[in-house]
């Protein structure tokens, strides 16, 4: 923590505007993990004062209280506990976030729409921005692709097990005879990546400029102004046509780049540790994690950790922590079976 104080403390910092906001992230980063801790311990001596009186006195009224702060205690610890399973490289960053409907037309745009409703309100229940980068919506409904920028501390670090293939059930409002129908949609989640962190040589990209299809009026109609980027060595395309300008898309587009560039490094790293370990396993994100079922009855089930709630409607209102925080648990525990 000193060295970082001392570094934002130097003259021309902010000269480069990229480094010195990394620089602040990681200091709020941390004096953040030293408040829940100096928190911590001050709830333990609130605790251990209170059990003393309630010793003495034998007061069954703060006996209770001591009870209910040992809960709160308990939730305090579990919440630390929680934030130190996010000890991956880009675990801190924001999250950039790709939806994808599976085949069947517009059944699926529709739940890929509906998923992109549950993490635009899980990010607004836990204190994060979301910005569309890049839209396209069905043509009789939902959305044929989306991506999200979800800003936060830790949202690459929870949104991170959400990566995979998400499936529905239930009877579709789109066929005349009520049927039951089955949909899937993807999600893909890469860290938001500073230039300063992620390296790009511009000859390596070819840059598409083309007229756009999305919302933002006439003037998006009317100019090239959506970006389409390919990354040459990897093969990666990435685009935007959200913003108005040609300018802005393309600053966004290379936002998405970087970190699609970041998770493929992470991925490569995660397939050599895999070899290492002798694990046979694919290390792959495009696996069913979890369904949805609507009809004829109602059930959310992880398919990783087993977690399974009723409350479908809670879930796509974007109450999702108990599997995110079960995943990450999950993932840790494997994790340190891996070291030993």
């Amino acid at each position: 923590m000193a060295e970082y104080e001392a570094r934002s403390g130097e003259p021309g910092l902010w000269d480069n505007r990229d480094a010195a906001q990394e620089l602040m992230q990681k200091i709020a980063t941390v004096q953040a993990q030293i408040g829940r801790f100096e928190s911590l311990a001050s709830k333990f001596d609130d605790l251990r004062i209170l059990a003393e009186l309630a010793d003495e006195e034998d007061d069954e009224h703060a006996i209770a209280e001591c009870m209910d702060q040992i809960d709160v205690l308990d939730a305090a610890i579990s919440r630390i506990e929680l934030a130190n399973l996010l000890s991956g490289p880009y675990d801190a960053a924001s999250a950039i976030m790709a939806i994808h409907p599976g085949a069947g037309g517009t059944e699926s745009q529709d739940w890929a729409e509906m998923l992109m409703r549950m993490y635009s309100r899980w990010a607004e229940r836990n204190g994060h921005r979301v910005e569309v980068a890049d839209l396209l919506p069905g043509e009789e409904a939902g959305i044929k692709s989306a991506t999200l920028i979800i800003s936060g501390q830790n949202a690459f670090g929870y949104l991170k097990s959400e990566r995979g293939v998400h499936r529905l059930v239930r009877i579709s409002p789109f066929d005349a005879s009520a049927r039951r129908h089955t949909s899937f949609a993807s999600v893909d989640v890469v860290p938001e990546m500073g230039e300063e962190e992620i390296d790009i040589d511009p000859t390596d990209l070819k840059i598409d400029t083309y007229r756009s299809g999305g919302a933002g009026g006439q003037h998006v109609n009317k100019t090239d102004s959506a970006v389409r980027i390919t990354h040459l060595p990897t093969g990666i395309v990435v685009q935007c046509q959200n913003e108005r300008s040609q300018h802005s898309n393309k600053e966004t587009a290379m936002r998405i780049l970087r970190g699609r560039l970041a998770s493929l490094a992470l991925e490569e790293q995660e397939k050599e540790l895999a070899a290492i370990r002798g694990e046979q396993h694919e290390i792959a994100w495009g696996s069913q994690i979890r369904s949805y079922v609507f009809q004829p009855y109602t059930m959310v089930k992880d398919h990783r950790t087993d977690i399974e709630t009723g409350n479908v409607n809670a879930v796509m209102d974007g109450e999702i922590n108990e599997f995110i925080e079960g995943q990450l648990r999950l993932a840790a525990q494997s994790a340190n079976r891996g070291v030993r």
